[in-house]
Formats: C-alpha cells, structure tokens, sequence
C-alpha cells in the first residue's frame, strides 16, 4: 500500500511558513498557490514554495507530524526544508531557553 497522506511545509512571500496536511499534495499546493483556500494562512501571502514534505500512513500519523512540526522553530523547520538532519538533532536537543525578542511590552 502506498502511502495516503502527506505533511508539508510551504514559504510564503513574505518569507513565513505554513505547515499543512493533505492527501493529495501535488493537487493542495496548486490550491495554495492559485488562492483557492480563502481565509487561510496562505492565501495573501503567495506566491508559495513548497519547501518539505513528508509521506504519512494514516490520517493519524499525518496529524501527529505536523502538529509537532507547527510546534518547531524557525530554525528547526529551515534545518530540516534544508535536509540539515544534524542541525535539526541539535535544535531539538537544545534546553536553553530563550527570552522571546517581542514581549509585546514597550520599553520605559
């Protein structure tokens, strides 16, 4: 059996992400690409990229994949559209906790 699913990761314009699931990826990244998904991340945001994929066996699989990969990094999901399998290791072993660069709090 071949596989059913896919879990991808598109580069908008304005150089953002967007992670999604499908079961026809060839078919969903034209939709993405055409605007065909009003109201999603996307859709003023193109052209899109299609950066990473991933083949999944079940709808299960496919959700769990990228619900971890909307939980990653900037820098985790370049490594990895990048193939830098090391890199990808290493930011996932990475403890150190960094204060974010917008609290949304201005300064005094």
């Amino acid at each position: 059996m071949g596989m059913a699913f896919w879990v991808y990761i598109l580069k908008c314009t304005d150089d953002s992400y967007d992670t999604g699931h499908t079961d026809n990826l060839e078919m969903r990244v034209a939709e993405h690409q055409a605007g065909e998904i009003p109201g999603c991340y996307t859709h003023q945001r193109r052209p899109v990229s299609l950066v990473f994929s991933q083949p999944c066996v079940t709808r299960e699989e496919v959700l769990a994949v990228e619900r971890q990969i909307k939980g990653w990094s900037r820098a985790k999901k370049e490594a990895m559209a990048a193939g830098n399998w090391t890199e990808v290791s290493r930011l996932s072993k990475s403890k150190v906790v960094r204060p974010s660069t917008s609290s949304g709090r201005t300064a005094k």
